[in-house]
């Protein structure tokens, strides 16, 4: 997996807060979600709550990962929310990173979930909001492609 750990580089936390290294084994072979987000943002706490529940469900069976990259101004509001994923996070403080990944994948609102091959770091989908919430509700065709 050497695309996806080489972008972030020990600088994913888990639900401790303690650094976890992508290139571990556990994480071979899946597809990462890159979910762009905001405490004060409504409609990404909604969608939070949506893929939660979808992530729950089928994260084991379809080898389904998420990596929450934060558009929050402040780390308490940060870590606030955090404790209510179930899911890695980008750490707060590493500010040029999320900045980075904000701009590489074209990010101008959130919410936004885009899909990556965790062993190639190819992009696999960047409407993956979409397709969980419209299109294919399910997850039948996950991992989506974008079209």
């Amino acid at each position: 997996m050497a695309g996806l750990a080489k972008t972030f580089n020990g600088r994913v936390l888990n639900k401790s807060k303690e650094k976890i290294n992508l290139t571990d084994r556990k994480y071979q072979g899946k597809i990462f979600g890159l979910y762009f987000g905001a405490s004060w943002c409504q409609p990404c706490r909604a969608f939070s709550s949506f893929l939660s529940e979808i992530y729950d469900e089928f994260h084991k069976e379809k080898r389904f990962q998420i990596i929450y990259v934060s558009a929050d101004a402040d780390e308490q509001s940060y870590n606030q929310y955090c404790q209510t994923m179930p899911w890695l996070a980008v750490d707060f403080r590493d500010h040029k990173l999320r900045d980075d990944l904000a701009m590489k994948y074209s990010v101008t609102d959130v919410p936004k979930l885009v899909l990556i091959d965790g062993d190639t770091g190819k992009t696999l989908c960047t409407n993956a909001k979409e397709q969980i919430l419209y299109l294919d509700t399910e997850g039948v065709n996950f991992p989506w492609k974008s079209s």
